[in-house]
């Protein structure tokens, strides 16, 4: 197996892998949804139930304490034991209005709101009785009148603060004891559902993971034996394309014309060339060949085929020698130089040329087959680009090019493969591109 071949399997094996995972992933997702809306709803009701119990706290505290400073405090005040400037009556109330708004923040039900409305109302009606009182103090001794007021007045209204003060503790509490059961109750049905789901998920995750590998792989492994059988008829079809009997006809017909005319030296390079032509062909079945090893068929081919036809055709090979180290499919240059000359030069009116030039970026290889010929009209081109692009070998596309961007595409990724501009009478430029890999990396 190459290294391309264990690259690509190693590649399905990874996707194969990120597709079960994300099934997975797919499967937890609806529990992951409803744990956290529970778990959200949990915080909300423990926040209420935290805001009552605050609410109850500071609501006793108030309860306890207000109607018997207030009413000693008032009492001070009528018997002359403190001045209206130093007495705490203002402070009482003025901390009493803040525990009651801030109450309000704490509660949502009508009825306590009403409550704490009375007991606001009542507040204001002590701030009435003291001015009152205060009054008394400063226009005359009033003090039974005075007297009279704090025990008619004034504590029956503080025994209704905190009356109703008790009542919003009360039914608080009964609040607190209701939101409780809810939340025990959420709880409860929460684990429930939460139970139920992951006891699914765990069936589905079993029967995903022994039947999901086989359901995924076997389109994979259908689609590689494809994909493999594909390339290996292409290969082949390449191979007896490019040895076929025209060309070897035509080669022998020219060397028995050349030896018929006496020219031995034209007999000795068309032979050499032919000898090494069809051993780079074969080049003991190796797949991959170097750069290096592709450069001497096409040249061994091209030096066969100027020999034929010397009148038209000229040809030069400008690959600089650091690109030979890497490796290239088998037969991928000869073809795209033989449409040169058939499609390009010999429809061309006069002589022409074929150009074979190479170089590199940071990770790939091109290698540009230029011919001066005729050229492709607009409408041609473009239905060979989008056969290449599409991989759709239709009657359209030159078959040659075709296999030969099919088994780079096959070998590398459809990254690679050919590209073609061409200007109608003046030229086609064919570059091939592939990814630099060392030959000597994939003979290992």
């Amino acid at each position: 197996m190459s290294l391309i071949e264990r690259k690509k399997n190693s590649t399905n094996k990874s996707r194969l892998a990120n597709q079960i995972r994300l099934s997975y992933l797919i499967l937890l997702l609806p529990n992951i949804i409803f744990m956290a809306y529970a778990f959200y709803n949990l915080w909300l009701i423990n926040e209420r139930y935290n805001d009552m119990l605050n609410s109850v706290i500071i609501a006793s505290e108030f309860s306890l304490d207000f109607k018997e400073d207030f009413d000693y405090e008032t009492y001070l005040l009528i018997v002359g034991n403190v001045t209206p400037e130093n007495s705490r009556i203002p402070v009482l109330l003025s901390d009493a209005g803040k525990i009651i708004e801030g109450l309000e923040e704490y509660t949502d039900s009508k009825e306590n709101l009403k409550r704490l409305e009375y007991v606001t109302k009542y507040l204001s009606n002590l701030e009435n009785y003291i001015e009152i009182i205060t009054n008394n103090l400063q226009y005359g001794n009033k003090y039974e009148k005075n007297i009279q007021i704090w025990e008619n007045d004034v504590q029956i209204v503080t025994s209704l603060v905190q009356e109703t003060v008790n009542e919003y503790i009360y039914y608080e509490n009964k609040q607190l004891q209701t939101t409780q059961a809810d939340n025990r109750l959420l709880f409860l049905n929460t684990a429930k559902i939460s139970f139920a789901i992951f006891t699914i998920i765990l069936i589905a995750i079993i029967a995903v993971s022994i039947a999901g590998p086989i359901w995924i792989t076997r389109p994979i492994e259908e689609q590689v034996k494809k994909e493999q059988k594909q390339l290996r008829k292409a290969e082949f079809e390449l191979l007896q394309a490019q040895i076929n009997p025209h060309f070897l006809y035509n080669t022998l017909d020219a060397i028995v014309w050349s030896a018929e005319a006496g020219n031995q030296k034209q007999v000795v390079n068309m032979v050499g060339s032919l000898s090494d032509f069809f051993r780079s062909s074969l080049n003991k079945g190796k797949e991959l060949v170097s750069i290096k090893e592709e450069l001497v068929h096409v040249k061994s081919y091209l030096e066969i085929q100027q020999i034929r036809y010397q009148d038209i055709l000229c040809y030069e090979i400008n690959v600089p020698e650091s690109l030979n180290k890497y490796q290239i499919p088998k037969i991928t240059i000869q073809p795209i130089a033989e449409n040169a000359l058939y499609h390009g030069i010999k429809n061309k009116r006069g002589g022409g040329k074929i150009t074979i030039e190479g170089y590199e970026n940071e990770d790939t290889v091109i290698i540009e087959v230029k011919d001066n010929g005729i050229g492709i009209d607009e409408k041609r081109l473009l239905e060979i680009k989008e056969s290449l692009e599409s991989s759709d070998n239709n009657s359209n596309t030159i078959y040659g090019i075709y296999n030969v961007n099919e088994r780079i595409r096959l070998n590398y990724g459809e990254q690679y493969g050919l590209k073609i501009c061409s200007i109608y009478g003046e030229g086609t430029t064919v570059k091939i591109l592939i990814p630099k890999i060392l030959t000597e990396i994939v003979e290992k």
